[in-house]
C-alpha cells in the first residue's frame, strides 16, 4: 500500500463539485456532490442515536434495498433532523432533482446533511445548488478538496486521505473525506464520512469490511460524548479499477481492508484533532489487555473523561485523573499491576507503577504534554490485546463555540 495525496476523487471514475447555495452560511461553499461515472456498490453505517435525521433514514433504505448508488449530495448548515415527514420529502426531492439533472435514478442517490437540528431545508436553494454543481463536476484532486471544504461546519480544516495498492495486476485506489468537530461520540458525529474506491468487490464483503473497520476507527473517537443524530459513513465501490471481483476473504480482500483501515483511521484522527476548540490530539493506547473489548472500553473511558481532557489542555501530568477514568470504566483490573506513561514527539515518561507515582520530573512531563499530539499509554499486564482511542483536549473555546452555535 502506498499513501497518496487526495480524497474522494482519487479513485477512478469519481467526480466531485461544490457550491455556495446559501443554505445557512454566507460567503462560503456549503454544498457538495460526489458522482460515480458507473453505478457503485454501496455500503454504509449509521448513528445508533434513537433520534435519526431524515438523511440517515433515506440512506439506510438505499444501502439496504439497492445494489448500487451513483451520487451523494451533501449540505452543511442544516441537519435535516427533527423535521418529520417534510424532512423525508426533502430527501426524496433532492434525489429526484439529481435524477432530472444527471439522469441518475433517484433510488441510487444518497443524501447527507450536517448542522443545526430542527430547521427545515430551503429546498429551492438545495435544488439550485444541484443545478449549479452538475456542470462543474470534475475528477481533479482540487474538486475533491473543494468538496471536503464545503461540508465543514465548525471544522477548522478539511479532512482527506487516500491510498493505492495492487490487486491482480491492477492499481486500486481508496480515498475519502469527512467532516466532524463537535457532537462527536460515534456509535454508528455530527460526523459524516464518504469513502470511494474503484475496486470490484461484492456488496456483502464491502459492507462487512466497512462495518468491522468502523469499530476500530470512527467508533474509537470522542470529542464531547454526544452521539449525533446524523452520523453517517458511506462507502462506494464502482469497480473501474478493472480487477476480478473480490468475492472471498482472500489476500486481495485483506489488501483492500488494509487500505480502507488507513483511510478511515486517518480521517478519524483528523476529526479528533480538530475537535471544537481543541489545541491537541489526545490519544489513549491500551496494551496487554485481557480482551479486545476491555482494551477498547478502557481507552475510550480515558479520552471521554472531562478531567483528563482538561489536564491535557493544561499540560498537567495529573495522572490520578487518568487512573480514575480507567477505574470507573467497568473493566476489572489490579491497579497495582498496571503501568502508565505519557508519550509525544518530545519523548516518553513513566508516571505510575506498582500502585504509586514513580517520582517523575514534572518539567519533563509538561514538555511531553505540550506537543500537538499526546498519547497516554496504559500497560495492563493482563494479556495480548490492545486498542487505541482518539479525542482532544477540553478548552474554553469549546464552551464558547457551543454556547452560540445557532447564531
Amino acid at each position: 500500500m502506498e499513501i497518496i495525496k487526495g480524497g474522494v476523487t482519487s479513485a477512478k471514475g469519481f467526480r466531485a463539485a461544490a457550491t455556495a447555495a446559501g443554505i445557512k452560511y454566507q460567503g462560503r461553499a456549503d454544498m457538495a456532490m460526489i458522482v460515480s461515472k458507473a453505478p457503485a456498490v454501496s455500503a454504509g453505517t449509521f448513528t445508533r442515536n434513537v433520534v435519526k435525521a431524515a438523511p440517515v433514514k433515506w440512506d439506510r433504505q438505499v444501502v439496504e434495498k439497492e445494489q448500487c448508488a451513483q451520487a451523494v449530495v451533501i449540505n452543511a448548515g442544516i441537519a435535516n433532523a427533527g423535521t418529520g415527514a417534510e424532512g423525508m420529502e426533502y430527501c426524496k426531492k433532492t434525489a429526484e432533482t439529481v435524477e432530472s439533472v444527471l439522469g441518475i435514478p433517484s433510488g441510487q442517490v444518497l443524501v447527507a446533511s450536517t448542522g443545526v437540528i430542527g430547521m427545515q431545508l430551503p429546498m429551492e436553494k438545495l435544488a439550485g445548488g444541484i443545478h449549479a454543481m452538475a456542470p462543474t463536476l470534475s475528477s481533479s484532486l482540487e474538486s475533491g478538496h473543494r468538496a471536503a471544504c464545503a461540508i465543514m461546519t465548525t471544522d477548522t480544516k478539511p479532512k482527506e486521505a487516500a491510498a493505492i495498492f495492487e490487486v491482480g495486476g491492477k492499481m486500486v485506489t481508496v480515498g475519502g473525506m469527512c467532516k466532524g468537530s463537535g457532537m462527536i461520540h460515534p456509535n454508528m458525529c455530527t460526523m459524516l464520512s464518504f469513502v470511494t474506491t474503484d475496486i470490484s468487490i461484492s456488496k456483502e464483503l464491502l459492507q462487512e469490511a466497512l462495518r468491522e473497520d468502523v469499530e476500530d476507527t470512527y467508533n474509537m473517537v470522542s470529542v464531547d460524548g454526544d452521539t449525533s443524530t446524523n452520523d453517517t459513513v458511506l462507502l462506494l465501490a464502482n469497480g473501474m479499477a478493472g480487477n476480478a471481483e473480490i468475492c472471498t476473504k482472500d489476500g486481495d480482500y485483506r489488501k483492500f481492508v488494509e487500505a480502507l483501515h488507513y483511510v478511515n483511521t486517518t480521517l478519524a484522527r483528523k476529526m479528533a484533532a480538530d475537535g471544537e476548540g481543541a489545541t491537541a490530539l489526545f490519544e489513549t493506547k491500551v496494551i496487554h489487555a485481557d480482551t479486545k473489548e476491555h482494551a477498547k472500553i478502557l481507552a475510550k473511558s480515558v479520552i471521554c473523561s472531562s478531567l483528563s481532557k482538561a489536564a491535557i489542555y493544561g499540560h498537567d501530568a495529573n495522572w490520578g485523573r487518568f487512573l480514575c477514568a480507567l477505574g470507573y470504566s467497568g473493566v476489572v483490573f489490579d491497579p497495582e499491576a498496571i503501568e502508565l506513561f505519557f508519550q509525544s514527539k518530545a519523548g516518553q515518561i513513566q508516571i505510575y507503577k506498582d500502585g504509586v507515582s514513580v517520582g517523575y520530573s514534572e518539567e519533563e512531563a509538561t514538555k511531553i504534554l505540550s506537543e500537538k499530539e499526546v498519547t497516554f499509554l496504559v500497560d495492563m499486564k493482563m494479556g495480548d490485546e490492545e486498542a487505541v482511542a482518539w479525542g482532544c483536549d477540553l478548552t474554553y473555546d469549546y464552551v464558547k463555540i457551543n454556547a452560540d452555535y445557532r447564531s
